[in-house]
């Protein structure tokens, strides 16, 4: 330090700092500084994950329990939408465009039933995947915590909707004619792959919602032609019978398809393994895959980003 007088006064300058024309990055690593929330490594962060598995099965419960509070019936409507979806499906497609050709009432009141009961799972996890980041933003902003716990807990909510509603998709194929056998044990790997696919896609549509919140209101219009793609109100082969056989191959194979016609093929009697296009289980297992991995490393690569700006 130097000591300078001017007229009585003292000036002192301070001894250049040891800090002096180090770089950002550089004091960050001298002082032992990390930048806030900073994505972890893939590992670390399905260590993260597993370390919150309470908090996301809680938040799903409470989520679950909330969504129907306002509602005097409660959770009945958990079943009642998708059943009385289904009465209106059975009354336009099944009576008057005659939709179940090829089956009989016995097979396509179950076959109905159990496409709506089934898409609403997949449908109901991308809708909540679209809004997991921009419908939460002050949960993500106040706290830190892996952000995929979100399109997580969400899909899980739907999953134990699902379950719920179960019980009367299981009284629906008993009413006609499909008794409980082996085969039903077959509902369980279906419903576990289904499940890893929608996680991956509700990981996907949550990072793209994310930024683009505007997407929550144009999935309902891709959901319906998902649907209607998808042989939920009528067998895929039967209908296309007369257009070249690509057509029905590529609405067979696409993912909800084949999880619908897993679950039919596992709860209905008259519903054979001839009604399931080949290799139908190493195909619900590639979607289950190819999502569930791709869609959690794509939401992962962004998690530094969610919440910001």
């Amino acid at each position: 330090m130097s000591d300078t007088q001017q007229g009585g006064a003292v000036a002192t300058s301070a001894p250049p700092s040891v800090d002096e024309g180090l770089t950002a990055a550089a004091l960050a690593a001298k002082y032992g500084l990390s930048v806030s929330g900073a994505r972890p490594g893939l590992f670390e962060y399905v260590r993260e994950l597993w370390s919150r598995r309470h908090f996301i099965l809680a938040f799903s419960s409470a989520k679950l329990t909330a969504q129907y509070s306002q509602a005097k019936l409660g959770q009945v409507w958990q079943v009642a939408t998708p059943l009385l979806n289904a009465l209106v499906y059975y009354l336009i497609f099944g009576l008057i465009l005659g939709a179940g050709q090829g089956m009989s009432k016995d097979v396509y009141i179950p076959f109905l039933v159990t496409g709506i009961f089934v898409f609403t799972f997949t449908q109901s996890s991308v809708m909540a995947g679209v809004r997991a980041i921009s419908g939460n933003l002050g949960l993500v902003r106040a706290l830190h915590f892996p952000r995929a716990s979100l399109p997580i807990s969400f899909s899980l909510q739907q999953l134990q909707q699902l379950l719920f509603s179960m019980i009367v998709l299981v009284a629906v194929a008993v009413a006609f004619g499909s008794y409980p056998s082996l085969r039903w044990l077959l509902v369980i790997p279906a419903l576990f792959l289904q499940f890893v696919f929608n996680v991956g896609l509700a990981m996907i549509m949550a990072r793209m919602g994310s930024k683009t919140p505007d997407l929550a209101q144009l999935m309902p219009f891709v959901m319906r032609t998902w649907m209607y793609a998808s042989g939920v109100m009528f067998s895929i082969p039967v209908m296309l019978a007369d257009k070249p056989a690509w057509i029905a191959d590529i609405l067979m194979y696409n993912p909800a398809a084949v999880y619908m016609d897993l679950i039919r093929f596992a709860l209905i009697e008259g519903y054979s393994a001839q009604n399931l296009p080949d290799h139908v289980w190493m195909t619900a297992l590639a979607w289950a895959l190819v999502f569930g991995i791709g869609g959690f490393v794509y939401f992962w690569k962004a998690e530094e980003r969610y919440g910001r700006g």
